[in-house]
């Protein structure tokens, strides 16, 4: 599983498909990815909506 601790300052494509590849595999939640990576939930939704994606909770990804 790939580490999300560099979240602020990865390619924001590779974020998206980091994040999304694991809510897909591993986690039923955003909430529950940030929490195991320890990483603020808020800052990781801002850093991938400043690049047009929001979570869809619905389907447990970002689009």
């Amino acid at each position: 599983m790939m580490s999300l601790k560099n979240y602020l300052n990865m390619d924001v494509y590779m974020l998206l498909s980091a994040v999304n590849m694991q809510l897909r595999d591993e986690f039923e939640s955003v909430s529950s990815l940030c929490s195991y990576h320890e990483i603020d939930e808020a800052k990781l939704k801002e850093r991938l909506q400043e690049a047009g994606f929001t979570y869809v909770k619905e389907q447990n990804q970002f689009k």
